[in-house]
């Protein structure tokens, strides 16, 4: 697929504001400052349509950008640390939870990891969150270019093992660097096969 057209729609405080539920949607999700607006930017080949910050929490609405009159990309606000108000820290949780359960629309959930951390207690229950309840989900390694292939390597195991623990069968993974564009072709896809079987 190739990305022709991406236009901005909304910026949405909660799930009742956002755009009517026209197109499957695709959402990316992850702790703050995990590279969220770098690989959606690299995804969809536009320097600046997600705003990237050296500063987490940057995201703190839903944001629905439209691609290609076909698909909504959707970027989440990050969980965990901000730099914000305790009222709007506390709301993030809310948002994000509130929308991956009403929206009906979701079609996909990619959860950003950085890949040079060791696994970490909300992202492992983010993700099982996310799994017992049934969402459709894929795991995104960001930032892999920091690591060897070696260490890499070592962080996909320690996760696998940890994920182990309570999933039966891994949600499927990929690994990316917004540096390289590594991986995007990947989550492409992933969206076209999805795409392509809610149309018969």
């Amino acid at each position: 697929m190739d990305i022709i057209r991406v236009e901005f729609i909304k910026s949405s405080p909660d799930v009742k504001s956002c755009p009517a539920p026209s197109f499957p949607e695709y959402a990316f999700a992850g702790r703050s400052n995990v590279g969220k607006s770098s690989l959606i930017n690299m995804l969809t080949v536009r320097k600046n349509l997600a705003k990237t910050s050296s500063i987490p929490g940057k995201t703190q609405c839903i944001n629905h950008y439209l691609v290609n009159d076909a698909w909504y990309l959707v970027d989440l606000p990050g969980y965990g640390y901000a730099r914000t108000s305790k009222a709007i820290k506390t709301r993030f949780p809310v948002i994000i939870k509130d929308y991956l359960l009403q929206r009906k629309t979701l079609a996909c959930l990619f959860v950003l990891i950085d890949a040079r951390r060791e696994p970490m207690e909300i992202d492992l229950k983010f993700i099982h969150w996310a799994g017992k309840t049934r969402i459709p989900l894929v795991l995104c390694f960001t930032k892999t270019d920091k690591l060897s292939a070696l260490q890499l390597r070592h962080k996909l195991d320690l996760y696998q093992e940890k994920l182990f623990e309570t999933w039966a069968e891994l949600p499927d993974f990929i690994t990316t660097s917004s540096v390289h564009k590594k991986g995007r072709n990947e989550i492409i896809d992933i969206i076209v096969r999805s795409i392509n079987l809610m149309n018969g």
